[in-house]
């Protein structure tokens, strides 16, 4: 199966509809029919039932169509990975985080790393950290943001510290709580906190203290926009670990008083040495010291 009949397989799968696929593919429903009944004979099962005028997939199908569109992304980003490499890079340097507010400094970093290493680029990858740790373990990644008792969980790995993250009580920027510059648990009494869902297990023993000390109603929140949605309308507040805070000012970040924090630390690997990692592992570690920011 080459990448072209990839592209036939998802297009069908997306659309269900033989005609529309084709139009889409700019090719004819014979043609597309003709090709796809190929692949089935090469694979040695049937991607899609066919009932009268209609298309379904498998069980199989679908099981091939979601490997197969994860591997037309990783493809796609290769081919745009080498074009931006171009006569002005030589060498590439991948380091994966889970999402952009964890490497707040990244983007200084660049310029500055380029400044002096300029046939070097640097291809930031965000992606969960189970899949990140993943792809370092196969060499996809040649650096990783991690909390440190993840990264002390591996092998053969160089640990750098990078920065230590506390716990905030967000909140709306015109909140009676935001006067202040420091929260206790007792200030919460009475208010609506937003717990479970996605939070940590370290995050979930602060929250649930809270619950256990003071009076307070709950409302769960299942993901970290969620939380930013329900506080924007005025309908809880939260505690959210420091990394997560985008610096844009439309909420209010004040620290809580408690003594959990999260460690986060840059990995690579122990047999991989070389001036560029060298130079842009130190260029963060001199931004998150002289940060502005409170993390």
């Amino acid at each position: 199966m080459n990448t072209k009949q990839m592209t036939y397989l998802i297009e069908t799968a997306k659309t269900l509809n033989l005609s529309r696929a084709a139009e889409n593919l700019f090719i004819s429903q014979p043609s597309l029919s003709y090709q796809i009944k190929t692949i089935e004979e090469e694979v040695g099962f049937a991607i899609f039932d066919r009932i009268g005028k209609s298309i379904r997939l498998t069980p199989a199908g679908k099981e091939l169509i979601s490997s197969l569109s994860r591997i037309s992304q990783e493809i796609q980003f290769a081919i745009e990975q080498a074009q931006n490499m171009g006569e002005r890079y030589r060498s590439a340097i991948k380091i994966g985080f889970p999402m952009r507010t964890m490497l707040t400094h990244l983007p200084e970093a660049i310029p500055i790393f380029e400044a002096e290493q300029p046939t070097i680029q640097i291809v930031p990858e965000m992606q969960p950290t189970i899949d990140a740790i993943s792809s370092f373990m196969r060499r996809d990644l040649d650096i990783m943001l991690l909390p440190r008792e993840e990264a002390e969980k591996l092998s053969g790995v160089t640990i750098t510290p990078l920065f230590t993250s506390h716990i905030y009580l967000l909140c709306q920027t015109t909140d009676p709580l935001a006067k202040k510059e420091r929260i206790t648990i007792e200030d919460l009494a009475h208010r609506t906190l937003l717990v479970n869902g996605g939070s940590s297990q370290t995050l979930r023993q602060v929250q649930q203290r809270v619950v256990d000390t003071v009076p307070i109603q709950t409302l769960n929140s299942p993901t970290h926009d969620f939380t930013l949605i329900q506080v924007a309308a005025g309908r809880a507040i939260c505690l959210s670990p420091g990394f997560l805070n985008d610096h844009s000012g439309q909420f209010s970040w004040i620290p809580f008083d408690c003594p959990e924090s999260f460690d986060f630390v840059l990995v690579h690997h122990q047999d991989v040495q070389n001036d560029g990692l060298t130079q842009l592992i130190t260029i963060l570690q001199d931004l998150y010291q002289n940060s502005p920011y409170h993390f």
